[in-house]
């Protein structure tokens, strides 16, 4: 019995590939004295403007805004990663993020369930919020987190462990929903089940020895729910 459901966010509620290749690309020619310094930035963060693709270790998938700030910084003279995380934090906020399924209605049934429902990033709070209050689903939520809300990171157990005291859930009855292994090793350290979806940049052989499940995107979450009562 489930009776409770922590969402990562990038890669999970929205499409990974979509929603943050424009932002680094933008990002990124920015902040660059040019095309090449641009280029040697996006390989700093494992990331090709001309493809807009990622590489399975770029910090932007998992990884916090800070630790993204680190990898920019050696490159950047002059700024600092304070001053980088900010800059990071104010136009990630404003990015514009695509949906991986129609999330209103998705979330909508989920708590007609009688399921709690939360949101643990990698990402800053306040953009993570900005972002779910564009598609209007805020209210969606119970508990909405980022790296920097006071619980740690992930793979920490901290926020997922967080949702549960919040909620007064018993975490063997949450399941984690994630699309790296940043957000199943989370689960699987709070004492969740964990579910991983691939709409992030990891393949299902990556994630499968992690999760208790493996779906293709969180739609498939009501026909999963309702096999475990079967």
């Amino acid at each position: 019995m489930i009776d409770g459901l922590i969402f990562d966010k990038d890669g999970t509620l929205f499409d990974f590939r979509i929603s943050w290749g424009q932002w680094a690309a933008g990002f990124l020619a920015a902040v660059a004295t040019g095309p090449d310094h641009a280029a040697a930035l996006g390989h700093a963060i494992g990331f090709d403007a001309a493809s807009l693709s990622f590489t399975p270790d770029s910090p932007v998938i998992a990884a916090t805004a800070t630790d993204i700030a680190a990898a920019l910084a050696p490159h950047l003279p002059g700024e600092t990663v304070a001053r980088l995380t900010e800059l990071i934090d104010e136009t990630a906020g404003a990015a514009p993020m695509s949906e991986a399924v129609p999330l209103r209605p998705l979330l909508a049934a989920l708590r007609a369930r009688g399921l709690k429902l939360g949101v643990a990033t990698n990402d800053s709070e306040a953009p993570a919020r900005q972002h779910l209050a564009a598609h209007g689903i805020t209210d969606c939520f119970d508990f909405i987190v980022g790296y920097d809300s006071g619980h740690g990171a992930k793979p920490g157990p901290g926020m997922c462990l967080a949702f549960a005291a919040a909620l007064g859930l018993d975490p063997a009855r949450v399941a984690m929903v994630g699309d790296s292994r940043h957000d199943l090793e989370a689960g699987r350290a709070a004492g969740m089940r964990t579910v991983a979806v691939l709409t992030g940049i990891a393949k299902q052989g990556d994630l499968a020895p992690h999760a208790d499940v493996v779906l293709p995107d969180i739609g498939s979450l009501p026909d999963w729910l309702t096999g475990l009562q079967q």
